[in-house]
């Protein structure tokens, strides 16, 4: 039997390219598993090999258990340290405390179960070299043969044991794909996981784009060319963002190549989606109206406080700017990152003077000046009465209808105004009182009670609601521990309410 072991490890060995000393632990399982089955399922057995010689020895053996443990479960596989010392006067909780058995053949039985688990640590061994392999490198666009489609997906052969997937809703809608197809796909995650795949993929991301660009536009790869955004409509519309480098690489047209071979390459990849090529602009404005392509921008209003551009184009090109189902406006938004309202020029006349009614009505009643005064405040693009109260008195002095005279009075009327204002909101402030459960709250001092109910935390349940950082950013003076200390006194009665649950 020793020999037949001996032989069954070396060709193993040199048909899988497994290490020896896998394969003797998994004989030694198996034997262990025959053994098991022959006395008993409920016994624990080691079986022990000698790597030179092949034969091997038969252990029973038990876990060995403080004397006062409550945690046993099995007797046939556990025992106290007082009846372990029996067998082994070295025993120590935790380890174990064994006897020789006798072996069983390493017979039929025993070499089909050993064969099985060598070929599971075999398949184990080879998913853990996968994995080694691939790891790091989200993001890199791999190439692979397609194995199999199924309805979760497509499973591409990688080559090397490696085998890639892409789940149905990371591949292109209505893309045909059939066994023996070479695709492509960008790696978004490794997985280190006994069984199911363990490398998904995708071909619908930004990024996946981008990646194609990279190979069909050798001006990318060498930095001549950068892509700095893409934004897709997976199988039907793109865009992505190019800036030159080299004064003398038109940018543009370095994507598209010659009679537009090498944005149709791109496009012949991702089933006929549609790609357009945006030059990239530092400035913002000038950037969204590329991204509009290809319709025409007659105007467009910047608002930076809430991101948003307003884009006036001609009536007749209304629905080109808005894209089928808002295609083309929502992809210029996800490209430029600014949040885009397309309307035709009338309806942005009729707002800008809609606004510019507002703001002269505001300025006048605020600053108690007449309409032509807030008019040419307003063409001049003051929008606050902060701006007016705050700007450098040279910005308004350099107004041709302005002296130094108007500028000093409308800055104080100005300021006179944020002043009464910030009062009356100091006025609502105070009127806010804490209620009766936040003030009565164990640890709760009144002044901060008070503090709190200014900034809206007016109940215990409010004060339960916060995060130890956001209590310390109301009062600085409260320590982390106090601070975390008051917010579970606030939740104490969520558990109560946990346990008569």
């Amino acid at each position: 039997m020793s020999k037949e072991i001996l032989m069954v490890v070396d060709a193993v060995s040199n048909e899988k390219g497994v290490e020896k000393d896998i394969i003797f632990e998994a004989i030694e399982a198996a034997l262990a598993s025959a053994t098991r089955r022959k006395h008993g399922e409920d016994i624990d057995v080691r079986v022990s090999i000698d790597r030179n010689s092949g034969e091997y020895d038969t252990f029973r053996r038990w876990l060995v258990f403080e004397d006062e443990s409550t945690e046993l479960e099995t007797p046939d596989r556990e025992l106290r340290m007082i009846d372990a010392v029996d067998i082994d006067e070295n025993a120590v909780p935790g380890g174990y405390v064994e006897v020789p058995m006798e072996s069983v053949e390493f017979g039929r039985i025993a070499a089909q179960t050993a064969k099985q688990v060598i070929v599971q640590k075999v398949r184990e061994a080879e998913r853990e070299q996968v994995v080694e392999e691939y790891q790091g490198r989200e993001g890199e666009m791999l190439s692979g043969l397609v194995k199999r489609v199924d309805r979760n997906g497509v499973y591409i052969d990688l080559g090397g044991n490696a085998e890639g997937f892409v789940p149905r809703e990371n591949m292109v809608p209505r893309e045909p794909v059939r066994p023996q197809d070479r695709i492509k796909a960008l790696l978004t995650e490794v997985r280190s996981e006994i069984r199911g795949p363990q490398l998904f993929m995708t071909r619908t991301s930004p990024e996946f784009l981008v990646e194609l660009f990279k190979i069909e536009v050798p001006e990318v790869g060498q930095g001549l060319i950068d892509i700095l955004g893409a934004a897709r409509d997976p199988g039907l519309r793109a865009k992505i963002a190019v800036r030159s480098n080299d004064s003398r690489i038109d940018a543009v047209g370095a994507c598209v190549g010659m009679r537009g071979s090498r944005v149709q390459a791109v496009s012949n990849e991702l089933a006929g989606e549609r790609v357009d090529i945006i030059l990239y602009d530092e400035n913002s404005a000038q950037f969204v109206i590329n991204a509009m392509s290809p319709a025409e921008v007659v105007s467009i209003v910047v608002d930076e406080d809430n991101h948003s551009m307003d884009i006036a184009v001609e009536e007749d090109k209304l629905s080109q700017a808005i894209g089928r189902g808002g295609q083309n406006i929502r992809l210029a938004s996800e490209l430029t990152g600014w949040e885009l309202n397309v309307m035709t020029a009338q309806d942005a006349e009729e707002k800008s003077e809609s606004e510019t009614k507002e703001l002269i009505g505001l300025f006048s009643k605020q600053l108690d000046v007449d309409e032509e005064v807030s008019l040419i405040l307003v063409q001049e693009g003051f929008s606050t009465i902060e701006e007016v109260a705050y700007v450098p008195a040279s910005e308004l002095m350099a107004i041709e209808e302005f002296d130094e005279g108007i500028v000093d009075e409308l800055r104080s009327r100005a300021r006179d105004v944020l002043l009464t204002q910030a009062i009356v909101q100091e006025e609502k402030i105070d009127e806010v009182e804490p209620a009766d459960d936040l003030l009565s709250l164990e640890g709760m001092e009144k002044s901060l009670a008070f503090l709190l109910a200014s900034k809206g935390v007016v109940t215990r349940e409010d004060l339960a609601e916060l995060a130890t950082d956001d209590l310390r950013e109301i009062n600085e003076d409260i320590g982390e521990d106090d601070a975390a200390a008051l917010i579970m006194r606030a939740r104490a009665h969520w558990f109560e309410e946990e346990q008569q649950a």
